[in-house]
């Protein structure tokens, strides 16, 4: 892919194959800490600086996965701040660290379980701090339910296609609320989290083992 500059990019990305943006999102969420950096980008501009300090990485592994991400039209320099004799560069994100499902199986299996694992470990991480600082059980509004389902293909699909859409839909709500929040709503930190997977198979019954074994 030829590198052109930010502005270029943005201008020429409507027109781009829909097939390399979406191998440059599977290069960018490819490794751990490039889909960390992505996804707090998406929440809001930050430097590399502030991301090491937030992730407890080195500086220079952060600058690095940045630059890479800056190189796939995933992020873009929106200011820069005189730091001690230095420059410091902000950044924000151009697309959201998503993959649907083509993109998700054009990744190795082990790509996808490191992605899947960080994951967890930031949603469970952000559960357990918001437990520990009494805002997970603050309000009595919020959503919390574990539902295991019997489905066929057909309502599997229909399932994740229901989720997609609600994210599609809060993501809109957010833009939305930015424009409120502005004009002097209170702002409230929400967290989405959905998850669809196929269970385990129930294990074998020991008992029943035991009677099938003795009626043969």
């Amino acid at each position: 892919m030829s590198k052109t500059t930010t502005a270029g990019a943005r201008r020429s990305k409507r027109n781009a194959d829909p097939h390399e943006l979406n191998s440059n999102i599977v290069k960018a969420l490819s490794h751990p800490l490039r889909m960390k950096i992505l996804a707090r980008l998406n929440e809001g501009v930050a430097s590399p600086n502030e991301m090491a300090k937030e992730f407890d990485e080195s500086l220079p592994l952060v600058s690095y996965h940045v630059r890479i991400l800056r190189e796939l039209d995933c992020i873009e320099l929106v200011r820069t701040t005189p730091r001690r004799g230095a420059i410091e560069h902000h950044y924000r994100a151009l697309t959201r660290a998503f993959l649907n499902e083509d993109d998700w199986a054009q990744m190795p299996l082990s790509a996808r379980k490191a992605v899947t694992t960080t994951l967890l470990n930031n949603a469970l991480g952000d559960m357990r701090e918001a437990i520990a600082a009494d805002t997970f059980e603050e309000r009595t509004d919020r959503h919390l339910s574990y539902t295991p389902l019997l489905l066929d293909e057909e309502g599997w699909i229909e399932l994740n296609d229901k989720m997609a859409e609600v994210l599609d839909w809060a993501l809109e709500e957010q833009a939305r609320a930015a424009v409120r929040i502005r004009d002097g709503s209170e702002q409230v930190r929400a967290r989405l989290t959905m998850i669809s997977y196929e269970g385990a198979p129930p294990s074998e019954d020991p008992a029943a083992s035991k009677r099938q074994r003795v009626k043969r």
